[in-house]
């Protein structure tokens, strides 16, 4: 059970929102119509803030209210290996495991992958913009654009665009990899 307390949990919350904008303490409170010494003091987990308050530094900030009042998650989160649900494809011998959802704000979906020899994982376009990062851990693949596959062995990195369609195929047995999916 999370026990942090209301104005620790606002503190935090602003703090991350106001860095992940790169805003200043006083660009965010000038903004926000809200004294410099007010946002200062609520980053810092003093000070009694209204509705009011909290609802202006919201709206600048692009986040709903509740995201500046809800605690946080846990700091620390640990799937073991085996663990977490296990996506598997209809058409080829292929396994992904959804690490890390993309939180609100951010722009990331993290899996681990496993596979066998046999059909490549024909993979549609996802949402535009979307690239897609992979790690081998281990085995062969060959991955990418259609017509732009690579060949990757363990320990080498690939970037490619996701928002056409694309492939993934292992070439060795027990091939893994990891995969971050970056959405802009």
């Amino acid at each position: 059970m999370n026990r942090t307390a209301p104005l620790e949990t606002i503190a935090f919350a602003l703090r991350r929102e106001r860095e992940r904008h790169g805003l200043s303490l006083t660009e965010l409170a000038r903004r926000a119509g809200v004294a410099k010494s007010t946002l200062s003091q609520l980053e810092s987990g003093s000070g009694n803030p209204s509705v009011e308050t909290l609802w202006a530094l919201a709206v600048v900030l692009e986040v709903p209210f509740s995201r500046l009042v809800d605690p946080p998650d846990a700091p620390v989160e640990v799937i073991r290996a085996g663990e977490g649900h296990v996506l598997r494809s209809e058409q080829a011998p292929f396994a992904a495991t959804l690490l890390s959802a993309c939180p609100p704000g951010a722009r990331r979906d993290l899996h681990v992958m496993a596979a066998e020899p046999g059909a490549a994982r024909d993979a549609h376009a996802h949402i535009r913009g979307t690239v897609e990062h992979v790690v081998v851990t281990s085995g062969r693949w060959r991955a990418g654009p259609v017509g732009a596959q690579v060949e990757l062995g363990a320990g080498d990195y690939a970037r490619f665009p996701g928002d056409q369609p694309h492939t993934y195929e292992a070439l060795a047995p027990g091939s893994a990899a990891v995969l971050v999916m970056e959405h802009v």
